[in-house]
């Protein structure tokens, strides 16, 4: 598998990234103010992320998400300590994510990758989407904010 940076011409992963985002409009509008990589796998992508500077010295890893038929295999693990090596090497200092409340994977897979939880946005997605999101049984409402130092 390889990593690499979204070129220019290509159209987006959009069905890749409206698995970690069901809003088409809030997805467009970070990648165009962020930058997006894709993991390839025998020339099909089966995932993508995007960094999006936010403050000074500090990005933020945003729609980490894998094809669903690749679960399981590591990729999101490769995904997110690939976008640590590249905030590195980028000289900022934070990397910080946000998931939601019900994302119990995805919280545990932050944390394993050396992320720690440094506050709740409340009602996040209750605020921002219009539709309720359910995941795990679990109402998504509060996006949880886990950040590393560099």
């Amino acid at each position: 598998m390889i990593i690499r940076k979204r070129k220019p011409d290509e159209d987006l992963p959009m069905e890749l990234l409206l698995l970690a985002d069901p809003s088409e409009e809030i997805v467009k509008e970070y990648v165009t103010r962020g930058e997006c990589f894709v993991a390839e796998l025998e020339q099909e992508m089966v995932g993508v992320y995007v960094l999006l500077p936010t403050r000074p010295e500090t990005i933020e890893l945003v729609n980490v998400a894998v094809a669903e038929e690749m679960h399981g295999r590591g990729i999101g693990k490769q995904l997110v300590m690939d976008a640590v090596k590249v905030a590195r090497s980028k000289g900022y200092k934070t990397i910080e994510v946000g998931t939601g409340n019900s994302g119990i994977g995805q919280l545990a897979l932050y944390q394993k990758c050396g992320f720690r939880i440094v506050g709740v946005d409340m009602d996040f997605f209750i605020r921002h989407y219009s539709e309720e999101i359910v995941e795990n049984g679990i109402q998504c409402r509060d996006m949880i904010r886990l950040a590393q130092d560099l």
